[in-house]
């Protein structure tokens, strides 16, 4: 069963009327073979009573809820590559032979707009709102009109109809930034978004790397960083910003005395000429990616991902235009958010694992007395045990009773959630499951793999794993021997092929090696574990980057490598937890200096008596905080609290390596207890 043919058989039929009949015959008592009407005696109550009784169990039978039925079977979500069982592929499949493109008249990411632009026609496509007032839309049409004035006013600009022309993006998400992407479509561009957690030492590379022209902003300050790049005479290429808002006359001169031109969009884009469209074909390239962590031209650790059309970039906003769906935006201020959402009233919800998070605790936290706590716990088990039996709805006794104002505080539309970029507990999950009364679906995936690779299955509701692999791709676990993972275990390195694989990274054949083996394979760094019914669990990371519940990546290195400044700080271990949204760390206090660095601030004690003293660690957090600060590290790359160790990591205890590297899985393990103990108080 396709994923389209699943969905329609959400609208459930009435059912078979012999099998109710069966269900009803199960409802009653068995009666003996003599038995007639004509040997009753019924008071008019009695017959009155079983009226009743067969008109509820009539309305029961006629409108309790069915199952979902799931494409597959559940217990064999994957199955094997000639027979190897660490290399699967999705059991939607009929064979070996994987998906490439779902419609035969949507090869592109012009395509698949130019699909929802047949469908909707006038329809609504982006949305946006001003405070305390409705969403406005713009059409399918407008957007598409749009994109083509924008595109040809790029070429009139100096920009090539051809896939080796690189445009910069750098703004918040909003309409103007997919008009934008579809602008370069349209003209067979390639798309480089930028943003402000890249810092502006990578900003300089991209730019270089890239040899990018022009770049579009939304508000000034992103246009004074790139004026202030452009002025320091790091980059050569960069000549002409266009924003989206209105910006000072000072900004324009700047630009003028640095040789950058500097145009409003809705001013530029008025008297220009049209030129005619020149779409990509499947193999040209569509976007190029770099994700956070770098540090430095020298040692480059952000990813530069290339990714063809076929595999689309903003693959879930492309999915919905290829449907003639409509997309809508928050305001721009995440403070906003809920009441966006409120009044947006959407029926898909992409969301990060965080965001989950906090709707988790804040119903949790509104619950303060105990009877209505138990109530809820109560309701949530009654919903699980539906949700068990593949029943998913929002329109049980419980909702009504005790979940409906949490699902009106989303918009009472939802029918579908997705989260991703990083794991859920499986706890939040599935109270989330029975308390929104919908589908929430989980993936697995990365940038260079056009963002998923894994799926969880309609109809399996149970959590603790990323799904099945999707039919346009394989996945496969390797032997990691340092680690004790083996392939024939079941557990191993994650490794991904198939039409979704990135090509390479840009100009960079040596890290595009690394990544890309010779057959093809996508090496992830992550670690994972096949379960017996097919489905793919995440257990560890091989790689020493990793992502918080938010999404944002970490580089705990460079992180380390920014707080040993600090003069209190002798060693450190950064640790990141996938299912948290702050950092952590273990601090190793120089003893040369910790005693009198303590008593310079007023406490007096022996060095193990520091470690213990919470005073202290307060001032050496105060003073790690400082430093990072200073260093340029963002608020999600500093640690919120940290453990206080009077020994020193050494190759003899086993918590370095002979190159004196941290060896962070034994770190991990060591320090386990006090990891837990850190993130078992409240949020910071």
């Amino acid at each position: 069963m396709q994923f389209p043919e699943w969905l329609r058989s959400l609208r459930f039929s009435g059912g078979d009327s012999k099998s109710e009949m069966d269900n009803l015959k199960t409802l009653l008592p068995s009666l003996p073979s003599s038995f007639s009407l004509s040997s009753l005696s019924l008071s008019p109550s009695s017959i009155i009573g079983l009226g009743a009784l067969a008109s509820l169990t009539t309305y029961w039978l006629v409108t309790r809820p069915r199952p979902i039925q799931p494409p597959c079977d559940l217990q064999a979500q994957s199955i094997s590559v000639q027979g190897d069982q660490s290399c699967r592929r999705s059991a939607l499949l009929k064979d070996d032979n994987l998906l490439e493109f779902y419609y035969e008249d949507a090869k592109t990411v012009y395509d698949m707009f130019q699909r929802g632009l047949r469908i909707a026609g006038n329809g609504p496509c982006l949305g946006f709102r001003k405070p305390g007032e409705p969403y406005q839309w713009i059409s399918y049409t407008e957007v598409a009109e749009r994109a083509q004035v924008l595109g040809s006013g790029l070429l009139a600009k100096g920009c090539k109809p051809n896939p080796q022309q690189y445009v910069g993006i750098f703004a918040q998400n909003r309409p103007e930034w997919v008009i934008t992407e579809m602008a370069c479509y349209t003209f067979s561009m390639a798309l480089v978004p930028l943003y402000d957690t890249l810092g502006l030492e990578a900003m300089v590379h991209i730019l270089n790397l890239a040899e990018i022209s022009m770049v579009i902003c939304d508000k000034e300050d992103k246009a004074e960083s790139l004026l202030k790049i452009k002025e320091k005479g790091v980059t050569t290429t960069l000549s002409c910003l266009v924003l989206f808002n209105p910006f000072s006359a000072a900004l324009l001169e700047r630009g003028r005395k640095c040789g950058v031109e500097i145009l409003q969009w809705s001013c530029w884009i008025f008297n220009l000429c049209l030129y005619w469209l020149q779409p990509p074909k499947p193999q040209d390239l569509a976007v190029v990616c770099f994700t956070s962590g770098t540090t430095g031209t020298d040692h480059v650790t952000f990813d530069c991902i290339l990714t063809e059309f076929k595999t689309n970039s903003s693959l879930l906003q492309v999915s919905m235009f290829c449907h003639g769906a409509r997309v809508g935006f928050y305001q721009g201020d995440i403070s906003l958010l809920m009441d966006d959402i409120k009044t947006l009233k959407p029926t898909f919800f992409p969301v990060v694992p965080r965001l989950l998070n906090r709707i988790y605790d804040k119903i949790l936290g509104s619950v303060t007395s105990p009877l209505r706590r138990v109530i809820l716990h109560y309701a949530v088990r009654r919903k699980q045990a539906e949700l068990s039996s593949g029943v998913v709805r929002n329109n049980s006794l419980w909702d009504r009773l005790i979940f409906n104002k949490i699902q009106a505080s989303l918009g009472g539309n939802l029918r579908f959630i997705l989260t991703a970029s990083a794991p859920i507990s499986p706890t939040v999950l599935s109270f989330l499951r029975a308390t929104l009364g919908c589908l929430i679906f989980e993936g697995y995936g990365q940038t260079e793999c056009t963002a998923g690779c894994t799926f969880s299955m309609p109809g399996d509701w149970s959590a603790g794993h990323v799904g099945a692999p999707l039919p346009c791709a394989m996945v496969k676990l390797t032997d990691i021997p340092d680690m004790n993972y083996y392939a024939k275990n079941g557990e191993g390195e994650i490794c991904i092929r198939g039409h979704s694989v990135f090509r390479g990274y840009l100009k960079d054949e040596e890290r595009t090696g690394e990544a890309l083996d010779a057959d093809g394979w996508l090496h992830t760094g992550d670690v994972g574990q096949w379960l017996p019914n097919g489905t793919l669990r995440i257990v560890d990371r091989k790689k020493h980057i990793f992502k918080l519940s938010q999404g944002e990546y970490i580089a705990p290195e460079k992180i380390e490598n920014v707080y040993t400044r600090c003069v209190p700080v002798l060693q450190v271990f950064v640790h990141g937890d996938s299912l948290q949204s702050y950092l952590i760390g273990v601090v190793v206090p120089d003893p040369e200096v910790f005693v009198n660095w303590a008593k310079e601030r007023g406490v007096v004690g022996s060095y193990e008596e520091l470690c213990q003293n919470p005073d202290v660690k307060k001032a050496v957090l105060e003073d790690m905080t400082a430093v990072a600060k200073e260093a340029g590290l963002k608020s999600f790359e500093q640690v919120k609290d940290l453990y206080l160790h009077p020994e020193m990591f050494s190759v003899s205890n086993g918590l370095l390596t002979p190159t004196l590297k941290s060896k962070r899985v034994d770190l991990r393990r060591v320090f386990s207890e006090q990891i837990a103990q850190m993130y078992s108080k409240s949020s910071i």
